[in-house]
Protein backbone atom coordinates (compact mmCIF):
# COMPACT_ATOMS: atom_id res chain seq x y z
CA UNK A 1 0.00 0.00 0.00
CA UNK A 2 1.37 3.51 -0.72
CA UNK A 3 0.52 6.38 1.78
CA UNK A 4 -3.12 6.31 2.57
CA UNK A 5 -5.09 8.57 4.12
CA UNK A 6 -9.08 9.22 4.00
CA UNK A 7 -10.00 11.81 6.24
CA UNK A 8 -13.01 12.58 8.38
CA UNK A 9 -14.94 15.48 8.32
CA UNK A 10 -14.82 15.63 12.01
CA UNK A 11 -17.80 18.35 12.75
CA UNK A 12 -17.74 21.61 13.94
CA UNK A 13 -20.28 23.16 16.01
CA UNK A 14 -20.72 26.53 15.12
CA UNK A 15 -23.55 29.33 14.67
CA UNK A 16 -25.14 29.06 10.87
CA UNK A 17 -27.25 32.02 9.55
CA UNK A 18 -30.75 31.37 8.18
CA UNK A 19 -31.23 30.86 4.82
CA UNK A 20 -30.29 33.66 3.03
CA UNK A 21 -28.18 34.58 5.79
CA UNK A 22 -24.66 35.53 5.53
CA UNK A 23 -23.20 31.95 5.88
CA UNK A 24 -19.33 31.36 5.34
CA UNK A 25 -17.15 28.78 4.21
CA UNK A 26 -14.40 26.85 6.32
CA UNK A 27 -14.61 26.39 10.24
CA UNK A 28 -15.43 30.19 11.04
CA UNK A 29 -18.63 31.73 12.38
CA UNK A 30 -21.23 33.17 10.17
CA UNK A 31 -21.98 36.52 9.71
CA UNK A 32 -25.53 36.43 11.18
CA UNK A 33 -27.05 35.62 14.61
CA UNK A 34 -29.21 32.30 14.30
CA UNK A 35 -30.38 29.69 16.64
CA UNK A 36 -27.18 27.82 17.43
CA UNK A 37 -26.90 24.66 15.54
CA UNK A 38 -24.36 21.95 14.26
CA UNK A 39 -22.07 22.79 11.00
CA UNK A 40 -19.28 20.49 9.18
CA UNK A 41 -15.51 21.78 8.90
CA UNK A 42 -15.04 22.21 4.81
CA UNK A 43 -15.79 19.13 3.71
CA UNK A 44 -12.88 17.42 1.72
CA UNK A 45 -12.59 14.26 0.24
CA UNK A 46 -10.03 10.86 0.79
CA UNK A 47 -6.58 12.76 0.45
CA UNK A 48 -4.27 10.18 -0.90
CA UNK A 49 -1.64 9.10 -3.17
CA UNK A 50 2.10 7.93 -3.57
CA UNK A 51 3.73 9.62 -0.89
CA UNK A 52 1.53 12.85 -0.92
CA UNK A 53 0.69 14.69 2.08
CA UNK A 54 -2.24 14.52 3.79
CA UNK A 55 -2.91 17.83 2.77
CA UNK A 56 -2.23 17.71 -0.92
CA UNK A 57 -5.32 17.54 -3.16
CA UNK A 58 -6.90 14.24 -3.66
CA UNK A 59 -5.30 12.37 -6.61
CA UNK A 60 -7.18 9.37 -7.81
CA UNK A 61 -4.79 6.10 -8.70
CA UNK A 62 -5.45 4.40 -11.96
CA UNK A 63 -8.13 2.05 -10.98
CA UNK A 64 -6.64 -1.53 -9.59
CA UNK A 65 -7.62 -4.83 -10.33
CA UNK A 66 -11.01 -6.10 -8.98
CA UNK A 67 -11.06 -8.29 -5.63
CA UNK A 68 -9.63 -11.57 -5.48
CA UNK A 69 -12.34 -14.36 -5.83
CA UNK A 70 -13.88 -15.90 -3.07
CA UNK A 71 -11.37 -17.53 0.03
CA UNK A 72 -12.14 -19.34 3.42
CA UNK A 73 -12.05 -17.02 6.39
CA UNK A 74 -11.01 -17.98 9.66
CA UNK A 75 -14.07 -18.96 12.29
CA UNK A 76 -14.16 -17.16 15.64
CA UNK A 77 -16.07 -17.39 18.75
CA UNK A 78 -14.97 -13.93 20.05
CA UNK A 79 -17.28 -11.43 21.41
CA UNK A 80 -17.32 -9.06 18.29
CA UNK A 81 -20.27 -6.68 19.13
CA UNK A 82 -19.40 -2.85 20.16
CA UNK A 83 -21.78 -1.27 20.96
CA UNK A 84 -22.15 2.50 19.20
CA UNK A 85 -24.62 5.32 19.70
CA UNK A 86 -25.46 8.65 18.40
CA UNK A 87 -26.42 11.14 21.16
CA UNK A 88 -26.21 14.79 22.64
CA UNK A 89 -22.61 15.79 23.29
CA UNK A 90 -21.59 18.62 25.25
CA UNK A 91 -20.57 20.91 21.61
CA UNK A 92 -24.03 20.21 20.48
CA UNK A 93 -22.63 18.41 17.44
CA UNK A 94 -24.94 16.66 15.13
CA UNK A 95 -24.59 13.29 13.67
CA UNK A 96 -21.21 12.19 15.47
CA UNK A 97 -21.12 8.35 15.85
CA UNK A 98 -19.25 7.52 19.00
CA UNK A 99 -18.52 4.45 21.45
CA UNK A 100 -15.70 3.72 24.10
CA UNK A 101 -12.61 2.10 23.91
CA UNK A 102 -10.50 0.39 26.86
CA UNK A 103 -6.50 1.31 26.30
CA UNK A 104 -3.74 -0.58 28.75
CA UNK A 105 -0.60 -0.91 29.00
CA UNK A 106 1.14 -3.27 26.77
CA UNK A 107 0.69 -6.92 28.16
CA UNK A 108 -0.64 -5.07 31.76
CA UNK A 109 -3.63 -5.15 33.64
CA UNK A 110 -3.50 -1.51 33.64
CA UNK A 111 -5.76 -0.05 31.73
CA UNK A 112 -8.62 2.80 31.23
CA UNK A 113 -12.11 3.08 29.39
CA UNK A 114 -12.45 6.39 27.80
CA UNK A 115 -15.81 7.33 26.34
CA UNK A 116 -16.89 9.70 23.38
CA UNK A 117 -14.85 8.35 21.07
CA UNK A 118 -15.59 8.99 17.42
CA UNK A 119 -16.03 6.20 15.01
CA UNK A 120 -14.35 6.87 11.69
CA UNK A 121 -14.90 5.17 8.86
CA UNK A 122 -13.20 7.61 6.99
CA UNK A 123 -9.33 7.45 8.82
CA UNK A 124 -7.13 4.87 9.95
CA UNK A 125 -5.67 4.32 13.66
CA UNK A 126 -6.71 4.97 17.13
CA UNK A 127 -6.35 8.79 18.33
CA UNK A 128 -6.27 9.68 22.09
CA UNK A 129 -6.41 13.08 23.74
CA UNK A 130 -3.66 13.32 26.26
CA UNK A 131 -6.16 14.83 28.60
CA UNK A 132 -8.28 12.20 28.49
CA UNK A 133 -5.81 9.62 29.83
CA UNK A 134 -4.86 9.00 33.55
CA UNK A 135 -1.54 9.98 34.62
CA UNK A 136 -0.77 6.31 35.77
CA UNK A 137 -1.54 5.05 32.39
CA UNK A 138 2.02 5.14 31.23
CA UNK A 139 1.99 4.12 27.87
CA UNK A 140 5.65 3.16 25.85
CA UNK A 141 6.63 5.51 23.43
CA UNK A 142 7.80 4.61 19.72
CA UNK A 143 10.93 5.48 18.81
CA UNK A 144 12.18 6.65 15.55
CA UNK A 145 15.64 5.19 14.26
CA UNK A 146 17.84 7.48 15.54
CA UNK A 147 15.97 6.77 19.17
CA UNK A 148 14.21 9.97 19.24
CA UNK A 149 10.33 10.47 19.75
CA UNK A 150 7.86 9.57 17.39
CA UNK A 151 5.24 11.70 16.79
CA UNK A 152 2.59 12.18 14.21
CA UNK A 153 0.75 14.66 12.32
CA UNK A 154 -2.60 13.62 11.03
CA UNK A 155 -4.74 16.09 8.47
CA UNK A 156 -8.27 15.63 8.23
CA UNK A 157 -11.16 17.78 6.72
CA UNK A 158 -11.80 19.97 9.26
CA UNK A 159 -8.20 20.64 10.60
CA UNK A 160 -5.20 18.96 12.06
CA UNK A 161 -3.76 16.45 14.99
CA UNK A 162 -0.97 16.70 16.34
CA UNK A 163 0.90 14.20 19.41
CA UNK A 164 3.12 11.32 20.38
CA UNK A 165 3.07 7.70 18.74
CA UNK A 166 2.36 5.52 21.56
CA UNK A 167 1.49 2.13 22.14
CA UNK A 168 -1.16 0.33 23.59
CA UNK A 169 -3.27 -2.77 23.69
CA UNK A 170 -6.39 -1.73 22.46
CA UNK A 171 -10.02 -3.08 24.12
CA UNK A 172 -12.82 -3.25 21.77
CA UNK A 173 -15.91 -5.74 22.62
CA UNK A 174 -14.14 -8.82 23.43
CA UNK A 175 -11.32 -8.91 20.73
CA UNK A 176 -7.56 -7.10 21.76
CA UNK A 177 -5.51 -5.15 19.04
CA UNK A 178 -1.85 -5.98 21.12
CA UNK A 179 0.90 -3.74 20.97
CA UNK A 180 -0.70 -1.29 18.82
CA UNK A 181 0.73 2.17 17.40
CA UNK A 182 -1.83 5.43 18.77
CA UNK A 183 -1.68 9.00 18.50
CA UNK A 184 -1.93 10.75 22.13
CA UNK A 185 -2.93 13.75 20.86
CA UNK A 186 -1.49 17.13 22.65
CA UNK A 187 0.94 15.27 24.36
CA UNK A 188 3.36 17.00 26.71
CA UNK A 189 6.22 15.00 25.68
CA UNK A 190 5.97 16.70 21.95
CA UNK A 191 4.45 20.02 22.68
CA UNK A 192 5.45 22.30 19.52
CA UNK A 193 3.86 21.79 16.38
CA UNK A 194 6.41 21.59 13.50
CA UNK A 195 4.87 24.34 11.15
CA UNK A 196 4.09 22.34 8.02
CA UNK A 197 1.59 20.27 10.44
CA UNK A 198 0.37 23.78 12.06
CA UNK A 199 -0.50 25.03 8.64
CA UNK A 200 -2.86 22.57 8.04
CA UNK A 201 -6.00 23.90 9.14
CA UNK A 202 -7.42 24.55 12.67
CA UNK A 203 -5.44 22.44 15.42
CA UNK A 204 -7.85 19.92 16.69
CA UNK A 205 -5.66 19.39 20.05
CA UNK A 206 -8.69 19.75 22.75
CA UNK A 207 -11.72 17.83 23.61
CA UNK A 208 -13.99 20.97 21.75
CA UNK A 209 -12.11 21.08 19.23
CA UNK A 210 -12.04 17.75 18.52
CA UNK A 211 -15.85 17.24 19.15
CA UNK A 212 -14.88 14.12 21.26
CA UNK A 213 -11.87 12.50 22.87
CA UNK A 214 -10.67 10.52 20.43
CA UNK A 215 -11.11 9.36 17.01
CA UNK A 216 -11.13 5.27 16.55
CA UNK A 217 -10.11 5.37 12.49
CA UNK A 218 -11.99 1.86 11.11
CA UNK A 219 -11.73 2.61 7.55
CA UNK A 220 -10.40 0.02 5.06
CA UNK A 221 -6.57 0.31 5.48
CA UNK A 222 -4.51 -0.87 8.06
CA UNK A 223 -1.87 1.44 8.57
CA UNK A 224 -2.85 5.57 8.13
CA UNK A 225 0.01 6.03 5.69
CA UNK A 226 1.77 3.09 4.49
CA UNK A 227 4.38 2.16 2.59
CA UNK A 228 4.99 5.97 1.54
CA UNK A 229 5.85 6.87 5.12
CA UNK A 230 7.93 3.60 5.41
CA UNK A 231 10.64 4.86 2.81
CA UNK A 232 10.20 8.18 2.39
CA UNK A 233 10.65 11.36 4.97
CA UNK A 234 7.32 13.02 4.53
CA UNK A 235 5.97 16.65 5.67
CA UNK A 236 2.69 16.40 7.51
CA UNK A 237 2.74 13.05 8.70
CA UNK A 238 5.52 11.34 10.83
CA UNK A 239 8.31 13.20 12.80
CA UNK A 240 11.43 12.32 14.63
CA UNK A 241 11.01 14.23 18.52
CA UNK A 242 13.94 15.76 20.26
CA UNK A 243 13.49 18.96 22.52
CA UNK A 244 14.76 21.20 20.26
CA UNK A 245 13.56 19.96 16.85
CA UNK A 246 10.75 18.08 14.98
CA UNK A 247 11.88 16.77 12.06
CA UNK A 248 9.80 14.32 9.13
CA UNK A 249 10.83 11.42 9.20
CA UNK A 250 10.00 7.92 7.68
CA UNK A 251 8.41 5.50 10.10
CA UNK A 252 7.61 1.43 9.14
CA UNK A 253 4.43 0.32 8.90
CA UNK A 254 4.31 -1.95 11.62
CA UNK A 255 5.24 1.19 14.46
CA UNK A 256 2.83 3.71 12.08
CA UNK A 257 -1.04 4.51 14.02
CA UNK A 258 -2.35 1.78 13.21
CA UNK A 259 -6.60 0.28 12.46
CA UNK A 260 -7.12 -1.98 15.81
CA UNK A 261 -9.25 -4.36 13.70
CA UNK A 262 -6.43 -5.52 11.66
CA UNK A 263 -4.33 -6.62 14.64
CA UNK A 264 -7.15 -8.68 16.05
CA UNK A 265 -6.54 -11.99 16.51
CA UNK A 266 -9.51 -12.96 14.44
CA UNK A 267 -12.53 -11.18 13.13
CA UNK A 268 -10.02 -8.62 11.59
CA UNK A 269 -11.16 -8.24 8.05
CA UNK A 270 -13.32 -5.55 8.49
CA UNK A 271 -16.67 -4.21 10.20
CA UNK A 272 -20.04 -3.97 10.11
CA UNK A 273 -22.06 -1.22 11.28
CA UNK A 274 -25.88 -1.30 12.07
CA UNK A 275 -27.49 1.90 12.57
CA UNK A 276 -31.76 1.86 12.50
CA UNK A 277 -33.61 4.10 10.17
CA UNK A 278 -34.86 7.41 12.02
CA UNK A 279 -38.12 9.97 11.09
CA UNK A 280 -37.82 12.45 8.78
CA UNK A 281 -37.28 14.83 11.46
CA UNK A 282 -34.66 12.34 13.21
CA UNK A 283 -34.49 11.02 16.40
CA UNK A 284 -33.13 12.43 19.99
CA UNK A 285 -30.53 9.57 19.83
CA UNK A 286 -30.09 6.09 18.54
CA UNK A 287 -27.72 3.33 19.64
CA UNK A 288 -26.87 0.50 17.91
CA UNK A 289 -23.55 -1.71 16.91
CA UNK A 290 -20.51 -2.49 15.41
CA UNK A 291 -19.39 -5.86 14.62
CA UNK A 292 -16.04 -7.03 13.74
CA UNK A 293 -15.09 -9.35 11.11
CA UNK A 294 -16.70 -10.15 7.72
CA UNK A 295 -17.67 -13.97 7.27
CA UNK A 296 -15.71 -14.85 10.54
CA UNK A 297 -19.24 -15.79 12.21
CA UNK A 298 -23.09 -15.81 12.00
CA UNK A 299 -23.52 -12.10 12.82
CA UNK A 300 -21.41 -10.66 10.85
CA UNK A 301 -22.43 -12.67 7.32
CA UNK A 302 -22.41 -10.63 4.24
CA UNK A 303 -25.67 -12.11 3.23
CA UNK A 304 -27.17 -10.77 0.10
CA UNK A 305 -25.08 -7.04 0.65
CA UNK A 306 -24.21 -5.42 -3.11
CA UNK A 307 -19.71 -5.74 -2.66
CA UNK A 308 -18.48 -2.51 -4.19
CA UNK A 309 -14.46 -2.46 -4.30
CA UNK A 310 -13.21 0.07 -3.78
CA UNK A 311 -9.86 1.85 -4.94
CA UNK A 312 -6.53 0.22 -3.50
CA UNK A 313 -4.70 2.94 -2.74
CA UNK A 314 -7.48 5.79 -2.56
CA UNK A 315 -10.29 4.09 -1.09
CA UNK A 316 -12.64 5.41 -3.58
CA UNK A 317 -15.65 4.00 -4.82
CA UNK A 318 -17.58 6.58 -8.09
CA UNK A 319 -21.00 7.69 -7.41
CA UNK A 320 -22.75 8.65 -10.73
CA UNK A 321 -25.76 11.89 -9.58
CA UNK A 322 -27.81 14.05 -11.88
CA UNK A 323 -26.01 13.09 -15.13
CA UNK A 324 -22.34 13.43 -13.25
CA UNK A 325 -19.78 10.91 -12.34
CA UNK A 326 -18.05 11.48 -8.99
CA UNK A 327 -14.84 8.85 -8.56
CA UNK A 328 -13.95 10.52 -5.99
CA UNK A 329 -16.60 9.12 -3.19
CA UNK A 330 -16.49 7.62 -0.17
CA UNK A 331 -18.52 6.04 2.59
CA UNK A 332 -17.26 7.88 5.67
CA UNK A 333 -19.13 7.76 9.29
CA UNK A 334 -16.80 10.39 10.57
CA UNK A 335 -18.94 13.09 7.96
CA UNK A 336 -22.02 14.23 10.12
CA UNK A 337 -23.44 14.91 6.95
CA UNK A 338 -23.94 13.71 3.06
CA UNK A 339 -22.20 16.43 0.65
CA UNK A 340 -22.22 16.44 -2.97
CA UNK A 341 -23.30 19.30 -5.55
CA UNK A 342 -26.57 19.79 -6.18
CA UNK A 343 -27.60 23.59 -7.51
CA UNK A 344 -31.32 22.80 -7.13
CA UNK A 345 -31.47 22.88 -3.57
CA UNK A 346 -30.89 26.36 -1.59
CA UNK A 347 -28.56 26.60 1.24
CA UNK A 348 -28.27 28.34 4.84
CA UNK A 349 -24.89 28.41 6.04
CA UNK A 350 -23.07 24.89 5.69
CA UNK A 351 -26.22 23.64 4.55
CA UNK A 352 -28.93 22.36 2.14
CA UNK A 353 -32.82 24.23 3.13
CA UNK A 354 -34.79 23.16 0.75
CA UNK A 355 -37.97 24.54 1.36
CA UNK A 356 -39.76 20.33 1.64
CA UNK A 357 -38.22 17.01 1.72
CA UNK A 358 -36.51 16.45 -1.37
CA UNK A 359 -36.34 12.69 -2.51
CA UNK A 360 -33.16 12.09 -4.76
CA UNK A 361 -31.60 8.91 -6.17
CA UNK A 362 -28.12 8.11 -7.47
CA UNK A 363 -26.16 4.81 -8.31
CA UNK A 364 -22.58 3.97 -6.56
CA UNK A 365 -20.56 1.84 -8.39
CA UNK A 366 -16.82 0.11 -7.31
CA UNK A 367 -14.03 -0.46 -9.23
CA UNK A 368 -15.04 -3.36 -10.81
CA UNK A 369 -18.14 -1.78 -12.45
CA UNK A 370 -20.37 -3.57 -9.71
CA UNK A 371 -23.23 -1.16 -8.56
CA UNK A 372 -26.00 -0.34 -6.15
CA UNK A 373 -28.83 1.76 -6.56
CA UNK A 374 -28.96 4.83 -3.73
CA UNK A 375 -32.66 6.41 -3.02
CA UNK A 376 -31.82 9.10 -0.11
CA UNK A 377 -33.50 12.17 0.83
CA UNK A 378 -32.17 15.60 2.39
CA UNK A 379 -34.07 18.14 4.53
CA UNK A 380 -34.13 21.73 5.64
CA UNK A 381 -30.82 21.71 7.83
CA UNK A 382 -32.66 24.84 10.04
CA UNK A 383 -35.40 22.83 10.99
CA UNK A 384 -33.71 19.73 11.89
CA UNK A 385 -31.31 21.43 13.95
CA UNK A 386 -34.39 23.21 15.64
CA UNK A 387 -36.14 20.08 16.31
CA UNK A 388 -33.29 19.30 19.03
CA UNK A 389 -32.91 16.03 17.35
CA UNK A 390 -29.47 14.74 17.27
CA UNK A 391 -29.40 10.96 15.07
CA UNK A 392 -30.87 13.22 11.40
CA UNK A 393 -30.44 11.05 8.34
CA UNK A 394 -31.22 13.60 5.92
CA UNK A 395 -28.85 16.73 6.83
CA UNK A 396 -27.05 17.97 3.70
CA UNK A 397 -24.82 20.00 2.50
CA UNK A 398 -22.71 21.40 -0.80
CA UNK A 399 -19.75 20.16 -1.87
CA UNK A 400 -18.18 20.27 -5.25
CA UNK A 401 -15.85 17.67 -7.07
CA UNK A 402 -16.21 14.71 -4.81
CA UNK A 403 -19.34 12.80 -2.95
CA UNK A 404 -19.41 11.99 0.39
CA UNK A 405 -21.87 9.57 1.93
CA UNK A 406 -21.56 10.72 5.39
CA UNK A 407 -23.40 9.42 8.78
CA UNK A 408 -27.11 9.96 7.53
CA UNK A 409 -26.41 6.91 4.97
CA UNK A 410 -25.73 4.84 7.55
CA UNK A 411 -29.16 5.40 9.33
CA UNK A 412 -31.38 2.69 8.17
CA UNK A 413 -28.55 0.31 6.02
CA UNK A 414 -26.17 -2.52 7.43
CA UNK A 415 -23.02 -1.27 5.78
CA UNK A 416 -19.78 -3.45 5.67
CA UNK A 417 -15.83 -1.95 5.57
CA UNK A 418 -13.66 -4.27 3.99
CA UNK A 419 -9.40 -3.42 5.18
CA UNK A 420 -7.28 -4.10 2.16
CA UNK A 421 -5.36 -7.55 1.27
CA UNK A 422 -7.91 -8.74 4.02
CA UNK A 423 -9.31 -12.51 3.10
CA UNK A 424 -13.44 -12.04 2.94
CA UNK A 425 -16.29 -14.64 1.55
CA UNK A 426 -16.34 -12.50 -1.74
CA UNK A 427 -12.45 -11.79 -1.88
CA UNK A 428 -10.06 -9.78 -0.70
CA UNK A 429 -10.20 -6.38 0.53
CA UNK A 430 -10.78 -2.98 0.44
CA UNK A 431 -13.67 -2.47 -0.32
CA UNK A 432 -17.42 -1.40 0.62
CA UNK A 433 -20.98 -3.49 1.17
CA UNK A 434 -24.45 -2.40 1.51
Amino acid sequence: MTCVLITAIVAASVTIAGCGGGGSGGNGSTGAAAPAASSPAAASAPLASSGASAASAPVVAAPSEPIAPANTVTQSTTPNVQPITVAQIATGTRNMLQTSVTICVPGTSTCQTIDNIQVDTGSQGFRILASALLPSLALPSVTTSTGATAASCTVFGSGYTWGSVRTADVHLAGEVAAATSIQVIADPVVPAVPTDCGNSGLPMLTATALRSNGILGVGPFSADCGGGCATTALPRWYYSCSSSTRVATALPVAQQVTNPISRFATDNNGIVIDLPAVAATGAASVTSTMTFGIGSQSNNLLGSAQVLPSNSTTGFVSTAFQGQTYSRSFIDSGSNGLFFALSTAPTCGFWFCPTAVQSLAATVAGINGATSNVTFTIGNATSLFASGNNALGNLAGPASNYFDWGLPFFFGRRIFTAIEASVTPAGNGPYYAF
